[in-house]
Formats: structure tokens, sequence, C-alpha cells
């Protein structure tokens, strides 16, 4: 009887972990050669998002692949930040580099949908971005790819505060397709 009172305590002290979009990008094997032979090990590219406007890149290393994914997971979990999105786009284009990754993200009207690749697609979906457009301009190495679409995602500006710093109308820096509303609105 004792028992299952605590069992039941147990299940409502345990809170609800928020819903995130994970997913896991890429599995890469490297090898260790050491006396013996070759030592493999895993690691695991994994972006975590909540589909509106909060996403993070997290890479983990483990003998095995699980392992590997549970460790990535939880520093994308801990890396997450806040995006800004202009409705189911980005306010302004953005080129950013990491490594030898370099991407181009620029909006796109409604519609549109995503037109990314892989590594790219995984970030900007995981933010909750539903119509982009984008080009992969450096390495095709997936790691240095998705780390630059986050270090782009990270440095996405409100259009309204850039136009205020620049000391222009927000109409000038907003995309052609919401201008329209900013008259109105």
């Amino acid at each position: 009887m004792a028992r299952r009172e605590r069992r039941r305590d147990r299940e409502e002290k345990e809170e609800p972990r928020e819903e995130l979009d994970e997913r896991v990008v890429h599995i890469a094997r490297t090898a260790k050669v050491v006396k013996g032979g070759r030592r493999f090990a895993f690691r695991a590219v994994v972006v975590t998002g909540d589909n509106n406007g909060k996403v993070g890149v997290g890479v983990g290393k483990a003998r095995e692949v699980p392992d590997a994914i549970r460790k990535a997971s939880d520093r994308a979990r801990k890396a997450m930040v806040d995006v800004n999105l202009l409705g189911t786009t980005i306010p302004h284009p953005i080129q950013a580099q990491f490594g030898a990754g370099e991407v181009l993200l620029k909006p796109a009207s409604p519609g549109t949908g995503v037109i990314a690749g892989g590594g790219v697609r995984a970030v900007v979906e995981a933010a909750g971005v539903k119509d982009i457009l984008s080009k992969s301009l450096g390495s095709d190495n997936i790691l240095n790819v998705v780390q630059a679409t986050f270090a782009a995602m990270k440095q996405l500006q409100d259009y309204e505060v850039e136009a205020q710093r620049r000391g222009v109308a927000p109409e000038h820096l907003a995309p052609f397709w919401h201008r329209g509303e900013i008259a109105n609105g």
C-alpha cells in the first residue's frame, strides 16, 4: 500500500520536460589508433528548438552512439538562444561564418517554404522559420555549416531596432511583403 503511494508521489514530482524539436543532424565515426588496433568513438551533432524562436546546437562525443546523442542533446538544450523572427521568416538577410563553413540566409515571402540543405534546414526549422532562402557558400562539412547557421541566427536583429540605429524609417528595412502591414498597423 505504501509503495503505491510513494510511486504515485514520485510520478507527481517528476516535472514534465518542455516539448522541444530535437534533430540528430550528423553522426561521425572517428578512429584512434592504439597498440591493439583501432579504437572507435562517435561524434553526434544535435539541433534543438521549440519551433517558436528558440534554437540550440550541441556536439557530443562518446564511445557509443546513444551516449554521444544524449550528450549532444544536453549541450544543445543548454546552448539555446532566442532568435528574432518576422512572422514566418527572418527580418533581414545575413551571412555568417564558422571555420570554413559560410552560410547566407535571406528572408522569403510567405508560402515560399524552407529552401535549404540538410544542416541549414535543421537549424532554421527548429527555430520555427517557415519561409527562408539559403545558400551554403564555404565548406560542406556539416558541423561547420550547422555552427555557421547557428551563428547567423544569433546575429539576427529586429528590423525596427536596426532602422533606429541607422536613423532611417523602419519601412525602408522591412521586407516588401511586410511593409503593407506596417502602414496599416
